[in-house]
């Protein structure tokens, strides 16, 4: 028995590889509302509805399906204030948060523009994703597998052995999404919103192992 073949075909060499697919998004998620204040609660809830209301009116005049709107936080809040170690109460503070789906992402500044010129006066943020996210990371995860074989080969070359054609084991790592996350402001309202979509970028990793093989 050719002791040095049986010692090394039994060698195993375990390798990570990682991929990553770049893509442009094609919805936008924003989260937008109204927050209202006042002595009284029934008119701080009376206002913030009309405010509301009248948000949601502007966004189904632009196109945006009803079903595509929806209340994410709804929250009633006592206001004081502190003086003198003395604590004063204020009043109370509605707060009424929508998340809007937009699939137009060109739209998306003059949906926010819209949306104040209505009343809304926070905008909590926009996050770009892509409706396909899956097939992305699929091509991501091919790229990762041979990247990891590139470097299993490149390993095995180096100390004069090769690697088996099918590996022993592959094991995915967590995946992970790279959002593209929008911290909007508010502008002058003579001008849209500007509004910079960027890219995604979809990242797998894998964990593999070959068993070495003789070179040649």
């Amino acid at each position: 028995m050719n002791t040095s073949y049986t010692q090394r075909a039994a060698c195993k060499i375990e390798v990570t590889g990682e991929g990553t697919v770049s893509a442009a998004p094609d919805q936008a998620i924003a989260e937008l509302g109204a927050v209202t204040e006042n002595i009284s609660l029934t008119a701080a809830q009376k206002e913030n509805a009309q405010t509301v209301s009248s948000i949601i009116n502007s966004l189904l005049e632009l196109g945006i399906p009803k079903k595509q709107i929806q209340t994410v936080q709804y929250r009633i809040d006592t206001e004081y204030s502190y003086e003198d170690g003395k604590q004063t109460f204020r009043g109370y503070k509605v707060t009424h948060m929508l998340q809007v789906t937009i699939d137009k992402i060109e739209q998306t500044g003059i949906i926010i523009d819209t949306a104040v010129n209505h009343g809304a006066n926070t905008v909590s943020g926009i996050q770009f994703i892509a409706t396909h996210r899956n097939v992305y990371y699929n091509q991501a995860l091919s790229l990762a597998v041979k990247n990891a074989e590139s470097k299993a080969m490149t390993i095995a070359k180096t100390i004069g052995a090769g690697i088996a054609k099918i590996p022993c084991e592959v094991q995915e790592i967590a995946p992970s999404l790279e959002p593209v996350p929008y911290q909007a402001k508010l502008y002058s309202q003579t001008a849209a919103t500007p509004v910079q979509p960027g890219e995604l970028k979809f990242t797998a990793s894998v964990r593999v192992q070959y068993n070495l093989v003789p070179e040649g």
